[in-house]
Formats: structure tokens, sequence, C-alpha cells
């Protein structure tokens, strides 16, 4: 496995690859890696030539008062793990190789980031799509995977492609999760002893405003009631938000249709975790 700090490394490499016209897909990540993301590695591999994954702990996606300091970083371990994956390049560049100056440009999607997430890390989606963009720019995948945990980054990601015309295909892959349900993340490795058990909470949250849907709820505000009291029945848990939200729009859903995209942020322990749930309408 090549593994690549510098942004002329990797178009190096890229330009060696468009000469045998081999396609390359990438796995975007922050690092800490674990079995959601390896399952992005085994679904890119199914899709391109070439496996490439970066790492890199976004400043520009943090606020002030977030984790970006002691975000988990473990840099050895992630190499051996994607080599033992097969992947073929590791870009892991440092903050000032990816923002030699502080950044002055701006990508925003306003109708896709004011819910949900967006709501309560004001500027994170601009970071993200900054970022990506970047990323897409530097290796220039014809593929790129990302998880379905974040689905709001996700769709965000979908809409940036789009509107822009950049030449990669978007894939979401399903959500991996614990035994217990948990959907798992790298922040979970702040969870310690109780926490970690009340944290199944959210799952069984949107488990049971699922059910209601199925067995004929429509009332958009009844589901995010249902998700909200199941929350707060936990008390090491507390809510930062409940939604159901189109799957497309992202905006808020008065009677749900065909489909619905029921999720949930809440802190357990001082971790801030999300999950979601999409759920065709029987």
């Amino acid at each position: 496995m090549i593994v690549a700090t510098t942004i002329r490394a990797v178009r190096a490499r890229r330009q060696e690859l468009d000469r045998l016209g081999r396609r390359v897909a990438l796995v975007p990540t922050m690092g800490a890696l674990h079995e959601g993301h390896l399952s992005l590695v085994r679904e890119a591999a199914r899709r391109a030539d070439e496996v490439w994954v970066s790492i890199f702990v976004n400043p520009t996606q943090f606020g002030p008062n977030e984790d970006f300091d002691r975000y988990p970083r473990q840099l050895e371990r992630d190499r051996e793990l994607l080599e033992a994956e097969g992947v073929a390049l590791l870009f892991a560049p440092t903050t000032k190789e990816m923002y030699p100056k502080p950044p002055s440009v701006l990508l925003d999607v306003p109708q896709l980031t004011a819910g949900l997430c967006g709501a309560h890390r004001p500027g994170h989606f601009r970071g993200v799509a900054l970022v990506v963009v970047k990323l897409f720019n530097i290796l220039r995948p014809e593929v790129a995977v990302f998880g379905a945990k974040d689905y709001q980054q996700a769709t965000v990601i979908k809409r940036l492609v789009e509107e822009l015309d950049l030449p990669v295909e978007v894939v979401v892959a399903p959500t991996v999760r614990e035994a217990d349900g948990l959907a798992m993340s790298s922040r979970n490795a702040y969870l310690h002893g109780p926490d970690r058990q009340a944290a199944a909470i959210l799952q069984a949250a949107l488990r049971a405003a699922a059910a209601a849907l199925v067995a004929g709820e429509r009332r958009g505000q009844v589901l995010e009631g249902i998700v909200a009291a199941h929350v707060a029945s936990e008390p090491a848990a507390r809510l930062q938000y409940a939604a159901a939200v189109h799957p497309d729009t992202l905006e808020p859903l008065e009677t749900v249709g065909d489909r619905v995209v029921l999720a949930v942020a809440a802190f357990v322990g001082g971790v801030r975790l999300i999950d979601n749930l999409v759920v065709e309408v029987p």
C-alpha cells in the first residue's frame, strides 16, 4: 500500500492510473477506523480497480467548542487495517498540506443544511463540503463511498456532485451496527460503562417510531414525539433533535408519504451521537 502525505504524490500516482485506464474508488475518513469504515472499503473494492482511502481530521468542519483536539487519531493502527483490506493507497495529509493558508472559499447548500445537524453545528457542512470537493479534485476518483449513518452529509455531497458536475459517482452504503443496534462511530470510543449501554436508546427510539409508522401513524410530529419520548426515558441521554424528514429535501414532513427519514441526535455521557432510519411506508 502506498502511503502518501502530499498532493503531489497522489497526483503522480493518479496520472499513472490514467495511463493504465484503471478506476479508483475513494473512501474519505477522519481515521480511528472501525468495522463500519471497513465495510465501505469492501463496497469500494466491488466498484473499482483500486481502493484509495483518505484519513484527515478536517478542522474546518469542527466548531469552536467541539472535539477537534481530542478526536481519536491512530494512524499506525488504521494503516495496518487498510493494508489488510488490500487498499492500494492511503492519503494522510497534514493540515498545512490541505490548507496552506486559511480557506477563503465557502461552499454552502443551505436548503439541505438548515435543519438536523446543520441547525446545531453552524458551519459544519460548509467545512465538509470544502474538504470533500478538495479531495475529489486531488484524488479524482471515479467512485466515492460514504456511510448512511451520516445521512445529511451524504445528501449534501450528492447535491454538490450534481450541481457542480463533478465526475464522481457517490455511493451510500448501509450503516453497520453493534450487536445492540448502536451505529458504529469513531466517537463511540468516548463511551464507557453505563453510558455505552445507554447509547442503544437511539436505535430503540427510531425503531419504535418506525413500528408506529408501519402500524398506520403518518403524522410527522407524532413520530418525532415517539423518538423524543424514548430518548427521554434514558436518564443518561439528552435529546438534541428528533426529526421525520423527506429523504431528498430533508424538509420536515407534516404527513409521511411513501418514504421518510427518521433521524435523531442526542448526548450520552457528554458524547454527541447521531442515527437514522429510512423507512418505506407499507
